[in-house]
């Protein structure tokens, strides 16, 4: 599972890259490949909430959220179907916070990359002002691209400690019983 989610987590990385060049570079197809790109993020995180809900399935079901949410704001955006002023980066930024909060307290993912993470979420939602998109966007953008990009390479190459994983998810199912499993 960790691994076919580094996998969804790389094609992710591609279309988005592919899609900021063609839109930048105004080629046809810059916006069904951004589109794509969200589709991607939207599978990716769903695949992150089964692998990180171990470690907190409240906390992993709120990042959900917030990465459902700021997905379709950002296709809506996309569209222009007048929700442009609801940044999704709003959502963009506590996902972030949340997914490194999560590897925190996973023990079978390096804690380490939790934190460029949390970074990330928190400059995500500094960005949003207006003073700090100016002068900051050289700092926050490449932060965002690596913290994530760290996680997505750890998952293709290592995956989990299978054996913790294990054990967190027996642990997590005991504790909410069969019906929740």
């Amino acid at each position: 599972m960790a691994h076919m989610t580094g996998v969804v987590y790389l094609a992710y990385f591609a279309a988005s890259i592919l899609g900021l060049v063609l839109v930048s570079h105004e080629l046809p197809g810059g916006l069904t490949v951004n589109c794509l790109s969200d589709v991607l993020y939207v599978v990716t995180a769903f695949m992150l909430y089964r692998l990180l809900r171990v470690a907190s399935q409240v906390t992993a079901l709120v990042a959900l959220a917030c990465c459902l949410i700021g997905c379709t704001m950002d296709l809506l955006r996309q569209i222009h179907h007048g929700w442009e002023r609801i940044d999704p980066l709003l959502f963009f930024g506590p996902y972030c916070i949340l997914l490194g909060v999560l590897l925190l307290r996973a023990d079978f993912l390096p804690q380490w990359i939790g934190w460029p993470l949390i970074a990330a979420g928190v400059g995500w939602l500094a960005y949003l002002m207006p003073a700090v998109a100016l002068h900051g966007k050289v700092v926050i953008f490449p932060l965002g691209f690596v913290a994530e990009f760290e996680l997505m390479l750890w998952l293709l190459a290592k995956g989990v400690a299978e054996g913790r994983w294990a054990e967190a998810e027996v642990r997590r199912n005991s504790a909410t019983g069969p019906a929740h499993t």
